[in-house]
């Protein structure tokens, strides 16, 4: 099949064509100048056409810039969803009226083709509220929409990726600083292949330094330019003649910049530093929020095609165990493979530099829907729902510690997941606040503690657990544990579990699901139905179909015996495509 991807802007027309069998690119090409040289975008798309009339078109993909709090996935195109994106425009009035136009536009050419909206906003929509909410009053923010909504989604969602794929690892297993720094620049941290935060806000204009836009400002700042200017020329000067730019007064072009600086001009010097400055603070903040980092990645024409600013950026990070290699870092480009390390071989963290291809990426979401779509009316078996209270798994040394030395775990029953039972062993968790008691142990004893609670226990505790997947507990946070025997202080294991389905792979394979996919859920048939996201699959020989929430979500779906359900595979506007459980 083939997708064609339109990008869409104010004065330009990009377009690919990907070959989705192979993930290959068959065409690709730009209209610029609208306006001027090209009379307006219909003209454009006309041009567009022509250059692709050889080819057979199955599905077109269109990049959106805001999908605000409604479009969460990539989402079919239809008359419904184009009128709620037209109430997002004031969120992204310089992106997204220009994507519309491009998707109307496209219908009209090519009305019996699936169209789907791929959002820079999507990867960042299931960030933690403290990483989403601005510190303003609450009410005024919910009523207005003003969150951090993040952008560039797609290229940090295919860039940690490829990374993952280049270190030969899981990218659920991996936490990733991706720098997207070019004329728009980003940096996001991507903890076990999710988006936990960004430096773009509600708008594209927070963050890092950029071609033209300020970034990071103090609001009073803005405040005191509109004591003498109106609102149109301070969003000009912070969007337009702002960051490197603004600072150089030469150019936005680091090229240019970098030319200047080293003819002595100080202002581009100055301009060099500040945009590397930021860059180096978000990664030791993202690096905290994460409770540490794997990889650093950069991408984006600058990120890309700049070793001395990479140089600049990595510097003085000896201390997170991350040292550049100069040699790599200059011939990385030269190799022309997309993906090469320029960490140096002693390097805890690693470094790489990965060319971005958003637009493969707006293709195989694309396709996603496409297949989805044409697979509504498969019947798909049953899925039972398990309530998973707190409870906690112990090792041996530790188990030990609590109950005495020579004591062994005792069955109590076994549960659903073979060779998996709870204990008799209870034991107490003692927080900064208070103390549950009678937590009990899942046997057999394992290999690494974990301590599964929910997020009102989070509160009672006075602990700021993460949501992790199973095993990965390194970062997460510390507890006391009490027993019979003793106490221990553990610096880590504790964690509000990620929602997930256990799943044999013959049941994968009737849902057409595979190990680590991440879908939806919708709870119905109760007293409150409910959709839950980011449900990780988890695929073994030893599993027994069964999806597990914790306490907390079953209470706010009330979940009941007999309660339905359903598997959704995308939230596809005006398609149900949904298991039934």
């Amino acid at each position: 099949m083939n997708v064609l991807v339109i990008n869409c802007g104010s004065s330009s027309v990009k377009y690919k064509v990907f070959n989705m069998e192979s993930n290959e690119q068959i065409l690709n090409g730009k209209v610029e100048e609208i306006g001027t040289k090209v009379a307006n975008h219909s003209e454009a798309l006309k041009l567009i056409i022509a250059q692709i009339k050889d080819v057979k078109i199955d599905s077109v993909g269109h990049r959106v810039v805001h999908g605000g709090e409604k479009f969460v996935n990539a989402t079919l195109i239809n008359e419904q969803v184009i009128n709620e994106l037209k109430k997002l425009e004031p969120l992204a009035p310089l992106h997204n009226p220009y994507n519309i136009l491009g998707i109307e536009m496209a219908i009209n050419k090519w009305p019996q083709l699936i169209q789907v909206a791929v959002f820079d906003t999507s990867f960042h929509s299931r960030m933690p509220r403290r990483s989403k909410y601005y510190a303003i009053d609450y009410n005024l923010a919910e009523s207005e929409g003003i969150k951090r909504y993040g952008f560039h989604g797609p290229s940090h969602q295919y860039v940690a990726g490829r990374a993952a794929d280049f270190l030969k690892q899981g990218l659920s297993d991996l936490r990733i600083i991706t720098l997207h720094l070019g004329n728009g620049a980003s940096a996001c941290a991507v903890e076990f292949g999710k988006s936990v935060d960004t430096s773009m806000g509600m708008t594209p204009l927070e963050g890092l330094a950029m071609g033209t836009r300020a970034g990071d400002i103090d609001a009073g700042i803005v405040l005191k330019m509109l004591e003498k200017n109106d609102s149109d020329s301070v969003s000009r000067l912070l969007n337009k003649e702002s960051g490197l730019k603004g600072i150089s007064g030469v150019s936005n072009d680091l090229r240019e910049i970098e030319k200047q600086a080293e003819l002595g001009n100080d202002r581009c010097r100055l301009a060099i530093n500040i945009f590397a400055h930021k860059v180096r603070k978000y990664i030791g903040a993202y690096a905290s929020v994460m409770g540490g980092v794997d990889a650093v990645v950069f991408t984006g024409g600058i990120g890309e095609n700049s070793p001395s600013m990479r140089r600049r950026i990595l510097q003085r990070f000896d201390f997170l165990g991350l040292n550049i290699d100069e040699d790599l870092n200059n011939d990385v480009n030269k190799a022309n493979i997309g993906c090469g390390l320029i960490s140096a071989s002693n390097s805890k963290v690693k470094a790489l530099v990965v060319k971005t291809n958003e637009e493969l990426m707006i293709a195989s979401e694309t396709k996603k829907i496409f297949d989805k779509v044409n697979k509504v009316n498969v019947e798909k078996p049953v899925i039972p729902i398990a309530v998973s209270a707190r409870h906690l798994h112990l090792d041996k040394e530790t188990f030990a510690k609590l109950f005495g030395e020579g004591k062994e775990p005792t069955k109590l029953k076994d549960i659903s997941q073979p060779g998996q039972y709870a204990c008799n062993e209870r034991v107490n968790l003692i927080g900064p606040r208070g103390t549950i008691e009678g937590v009990r142990l899942l046997g057999p004893l394992r290999s690494k503690n974990q301590i599964e609670i929910s997020r009102t226990d989070e509160f009672k505790l006075g602990v700021d657990a993460p949501i992790r997947n199973s095993g990965k507990v390194a970062g997460s946070a510390p507890i006391i544990v009490e027993g019979p025997a003793g106490k221990v202080s553990l610096t880590e294991g504790l964690i509000c579990a990620r929602r997930h389905i256990h799943a044999h792979p013959d049941d994968a394979k009737k849902l057409n699901i595979k190990d680590k996919d991440v879908v939806e859920v919708e709870i119905s048939g109760g007293e409150r139905d409910l959709t839950f996201g980011d449900v990780l699959v988890r695929v073994k020989d030893s599993y027994v179909l069964e999806m597990h929430i914790d306490t907390d979500e079953a209470n706010a779906c009330e979940l009941v015996k007999g309660t339905g359900g359903s598997l959704i595979y995308e939230n596809i506007a005006g398609v149900e495509a949904k298991i039934a459980f």
